[in-house]
């Protein structure tokens, strides 16, 4: 199995060596070069064992370079009792609905979906280190809208042979994924805000990977880059994991027979989340439509509707922060497999994006997306109204990114009959929103982070995480704030300490 560039196909690499990289120099994103079929033998093996076994099984069909054994005690060790509270990284739970259940990926350390792929990623990246021969330390560097800085800092505090700086949109995340990042405990470990939006953020990270005068000072000093951004496919492939464990819990509980098919309804910022589903179903797990489900900043809605992709629209700070972006990187993967492998078409797509800001596709490539996405998008106003409907009506309290998974999930139903089974991906406990959770609630949500969490697990007659309640008292380590140009210079004063 190698894994190619979208943008120079040529490009050929391991395993190991496509997570080592993170992202390929010519800015390209790492795919592999076939994707491996699940066999009617793969499915009924996999119905018989849990999560870890599962991350094991089907990780090795990708990874040729690392034994099943191998990536199973990964799983093993990612998905624990000690680091998941549920026992599970990703429990099927009904919501009083016989088409409908929800997929909790909130159950890990930091309260959020990004932590089933960044437990595992940091085994990956250091059996990556050993298996490649690599003489040099690894700098992870992570541009988050909320939830992946936490989730990265707390997979890769105390790792050897790693640094991880993590950037994040200095007023565009909520003040408990804030405080968990400037908090964040190890010697390994920075954390800067930036002025602006998460798209800045995002950029000056790119940035800093194609800047090949610092790659080769950094190089000098026994130093590379690699990225826990899911451009790095090591963070993505975790993900493809939890969409057929999904698939084989609805048939272990009898929601559905071996072979019917399912829809997921997936609340959508960078495309990873989503994409890891097109990969399940492209391997053949039995998926009718992926519903991409945006908040007001629906950039995705928007090109799924009409195939053209335009960054230049206003942005908009939401109740659902780690959707807020408007350039999704890994829709670039898609592009490249929906096109047939064209690198050329692809690479050019995104010099249209970078230099024009939009690019539009062929009919060809669009008919091929309707075919297998739906899309909606539905704003805080709505996503309020639907939190507080489900918790009077169903007794279930979600965030404000799932809600507006299951807002969109309302609008697809309604207007194209399909009452397929569906799995709404929930990808974070509502006590990291808990202002606005609150406020949907009817109840008060002025007050720091820590009053807001105890208001809410008296409103939603729930108990708050463990990792968010232990914030209290935590010292605030991390509090710089830089304009984007500053944050290469930021990189390099880190690497010197």
């Amino acid at each position: 199995m190698k894994y190619i560039s979208s943008r120079d196909k040529s490009v050929r690499l391991s395993g190991a060596e496509a997570i080592l990289l993170g992202l390929s120099r010519d800015g390209g994103l790492l795919v592999p070069e076939t994707v491996p079929a699940l066999t009617d033998v793969d499915m009924n093996t996999l119905l018989g064992m849990r999560y870890p076994e599962r991350s094991g099984y089907i990780m090795s069909l990708f990874l040729d370079d690392f034994t099943r054994a191998e990536l199973t005690g990964f799983a093993n060790d990612a998905y624990g009792e000690k680091k998941f509270d549920d026992g599970e990284a990703a429990p099927i739970v009904p919501i009083d609905d016989a088409k409908t259940r929800l997929m909790e990926l909130f159950h890990g350390p930091t309260s959020a979906f990004k932590d089933v792929a960044l437990q595992m990623l940091p085994r990956l990246l250091s059996a990556s280190l050993a298996k490649t021969g690599e003489s040099r330390n690894v700098c992870i560097l992570v541009a988050t809208s909320g939830d992946t800085g936490k989730a990265a800092l707390e997979g890769f505090a105390g790792v050897p042979r790693s640094k991880i700086m993590v950037f994040y949109p200095r007023d565009g995340v909520s003040d408990v994924q804030k405080l968990q990042m400037m908090t964040q405990e190890g010697n390994n470990v920075g954390v800067s805000s930036v002025v602006g939006n998460f798209d800045d953020t995002q950029t000056g990270v790119k940035e800093i990977f194609s800047d090949e005068s610092f790659r080769a000072d950094i190089d000098k000093n026994g130093w590379f880059l690699s990225s826990a951004n899911s451009i790095n496919w090591g963070r993505l492939l975790p993900q493809i994991v939890y969409y057929i464990s999904a698939y084989c819990d609805l048939v272990n509980d009898g929601s559905i027979k071996n072979g019917d098919e399912i829809n997921f309804c997936v609340p959508t910022g960078n495309f990873g989340n989503i994409l890891a589903g097109y990969y399940a179903r492209k391997m053949g797990l039995p998926v009718k439509h992926l519903i991409c489900a945006s908040n007001k900043n629906d950039v995705l809605t928007e090109f799924i509707e009409t195939g053209v992709y335009n960054r230049l629209r206003e942005f908009f700070t939401t109740a659902s922060p780690s959707m807020d972006i408007l350039v999704s990187s890994n829709l670039e993967r898609l592009l490249f497999d929906i096109s047939g492998n064209d690198d050329k078409l692809i690479a050019g797509y995104m010099d249209a994006l970078n230099d024009t800001g939009s690019y539009k596709v062929t009919e060809k490539i669009l008919a091929k997306i309707q075919s297998v996405f739906k899309c909606g998008s539905c704003d805080d106003t709505r996503t309020k109204e639907i939190i507080g409907r489900v918790f009077r009506e169903k007794h279930y309290l979600l965030d404000t990114h799932t809600a507006v998974a299951y807002g969109v999930l309302e609008d697809y139903r309604s207007a194209a009959g399909d009452d397929t089974m569906t799995v709404v991906v929930s990808t974070a406990s509502p006590f990291k929103f808990a202002d606005n959770v609150l406020d949907a609630l009817g109840e008060p949500y002025n007050g720091n982070g820590f009053e807001l969490i105890e208001r809410l697990e008296l409103a939603g007659k729930l108990t708050a995480p463990a990792p968010l309640k232990g914030l209290r008292g935590k010292p605030v380590r991390f509090e710089g704030s830089v304009e984007k140009g500053e944050m290469l210079r930021v990189v390099r004063e880190f690497l010197r300490g």
